[in-house]
């Protein structure tokens, strides 16, 4: 059994530069890793996908990955960048490789963004500001799946975890939007009531700004992890924070996928400057997870 298997991304991309530079970096074992998607390297074993087509290539990889992973050949899987439209051009319609994933394992997933202990999880993903709609049932759903993720693999007894208010300044008891009144704290007190610590919900400004002095101090955060309504709200504080150092997580799945919060950087691929420092964190962390 192989410990991870890297897929190199996008074809057009830095996936397979940035993979190169990170192994490299880390000299991990021959046997320890398999590379899927373009051959890089001859130290380790390689399933190369024979085809042109950018988005078919970046779809095979991950369904090589997830058969391997469904098969216990490969206990985690690390992916390089992949532009959305390059799936979706190719005929694959999703708006990403954790839904591809998804599909391919028949279960939720949850993107959680992981810096040290800054962790940010997104409540809703990769969809227009004007669709993004909390109910009691995402909440519960998503809360109780990222808490499970703290205590099995984190080896947190109790998470603690924030969360974000749909509306600014929490809704203003109600002035600015009612979701916080009608929807989210009730959500949050029958969380509370299953067991799980969070807080109401909270002003986003106000929570980043508290957790990127913490951060940037190097503090031990006030809690284990946040969650965020939607795309931006959590990832626009995380990358000012930590862009080079922030993994992204696939948590709910049969096996842990990690990747670089980075994108597919087609302005500067084939130039040789991509910098691999999320590549490195995302395998670092792939690893360390399936020690726990």
């Amino acid at each position: 059994m192989y410990k991870i298997a890297i897929t190199t991304g996008d074809l057009l991309g830095i996936g397979a530069e940035i993979t190169k530079k990170a192994l490299d970096i880390l000299n991990l074992p021959k046997d320890e890793v398999l590379i899927i998607g373009q051959k890089i390297s001859e130290k380790y074993d390689t399933i190369e996908v024979d085809t042109s087509d950018n988005g078919k290539f970046c779809y095979e990889t991950l369904k090589i990955a997830s058969n391997l992973a469904k098969e216990g050949k490969i206990k985690a899987i690390v992916t390089a960048p992949v532009a959305k439209i390059a799936l979706l051009k190719s005929g694959y319609n999703f708006s990403g490789q954790t839904e591809v994933l998804e599909k391919m394992f028949n279960k939720k997933a949850e993107m959680l963004f992981i810096a040290n202990d800054f962790r940010v999880m997104l409540l809703t993903r990769h969809l227009a500001l004007k669709d993004v709609k909390i109910t009691k049932e995402l909440m519960f759903d998503k809360v109780l799946r990222l808490n499970k993720f703290l205590v099995e693999y984190c080896k947190i007894a109790k998470p603690k975890i924030a969360l974000c208010a749909l509306n600014p300044h929490a809704g203003e008891e109600g002035m600015l939007g009612r979701e916080e009144i009608d929807t989210i704290t009730p959500a949050v007190c029958e969380l509370r009531e299953s067991g799980i610590d969070i807080t109401e919900p909270k002003s986003a400004d106000g929570l980043f700004a508290s957790v990127g002095k913490k951060y940037l101090s190097n503090q031990k955060q006030d809690y284990d992890a946040i969650v965020a309504c939607y795309h931006d709200q959590g990832l626009c504080p995380v990358k000012a924070l930590a862009f080079d150092n922030t993994v992204n997580t696939s948590i709910g799945l049969d096996v842990i996928r990690t990747s670089p919060s980075s994108g597919t950087a087609y302005d500067i691929a084939g130039k040789g400057i991509a910098n691999p420092c999320g590549m490195v964190e995302a395998i670092k962390l792939a690893y360390k997870l399936n020690k726990n």
